[in-house]
């Protein structure tokens, strides 16, 4: 396969759920050159038990602009709505246009086991959007013309850093987001009109601290850096070569989990 140039494309299910879990990885690709891109496939629309739906909508429309701005970010529009992000044919068109439009040589997405359909589901229409890249028969909304090139899947930890069965997941790779910690801070201090619905919805009293924790207890997961994002990197068969592993260029502020790689 042909490389492709430098473009990230991190694709999450609702506004926040990249700023929690991806959003350092693409700060740091942002700062060795890559062109970096954000989606969340959910508008965030039910995510509130004080506005109806299409105030909440374009609350949180505003606010994930907000936040890939302050990422640097290309920002591309949410096409669904909270708990409708299947796995049909109208969701991958869409989102396999987007996916040749850009054109990635990374894709940052969720884990395949969350806690919640939205995440899994997104998941899976990233990684099937990826593979149809270089698939000419397969039309794209809108289309685009199939291009074939090297394109590296990585899946993020659960926000719960477990499975939805409560088994902990375990990260091949970190990425050191220490340097880059407080502006994925301002990021998600963007969506503001979180506060409330998370506390009410999921019990977390604080989704800034919650962030925190998270990345400070993978952080101490990679025995190496105070704060990290963990990565499971996708089978390479048919999105690239079988040891490309991108993520390298990262240098120092990238470590394998050796054990782990070994097991594969």
């Amino acid at each position: 396969m042909a490389q492709n140039m430098r473009t990230a494309i991190a694709i999450a299910a609702h506004p926040d759920d990249i700023e929690l879990m991806m959003a350092g990885t693409l700060l740091a690709l942002k700062s060795i050159g890559y062109e970096i891109h954000y989606l969340n496939l959910a508008s965030g629309n039910v995510g509130s038990v004080e506005q109806d739906g299409d105030t909440t909508k374009r609350m949180r429309l505003e606010e994930a602009q907000q936040a890939a701005s302050i990422l640097g970010a290309h920002f591309h529009e949410p096409f669904c709505d909270d708990l409708e992000i299947f796995y049909n044919e109208k969701n991958l068109r869409r989102l396999a246009g987007i996916i040749r439009e850009v054109k990635p040589s990374i894709v940052l997405t969720h884990s395949p086991s969350d806690y919640m359909e939205d995440h899994m589901n997104t998941c899976r229409l990233s990684v099937t959007a990826a593979f149809s890249r270089g698939m000419p028969n397969f039309k794209t909304s809108p289309p685009f013309p199939s291009g074939n090139y090297d394109c590296t899947v990585y899946h993020a930890l659960p926000h719960t850093l477990k499975d939805q069965l409560r088994n902990p997941i375990i990260p091949g790779a970190f990425v050191n987001t220490t340097s880059v910690h407080a502006t994925k801070m301002e990021a998600l201090r963007s969506h503001q009109s979180q506060q409330s619905w998370l506390d009410v919805s999921q019990k977390l009293n604080s989704y800034l601290q919650t962030m925190e924790d998270i990345s400070l207890r993978v952080g101490l997961m990679s025995g190496k850096f105070l704060h990290a994002e963990g990565w499971r990197r996708h089978l390479h068969v048919g999105f690239c070569a079988a040891d490309a592993d991108p993520l390298k260029e990262l240098g120092d502020d990238y470590s394998i989990n050796a054990a782990y790689e070994r097991n594969l």
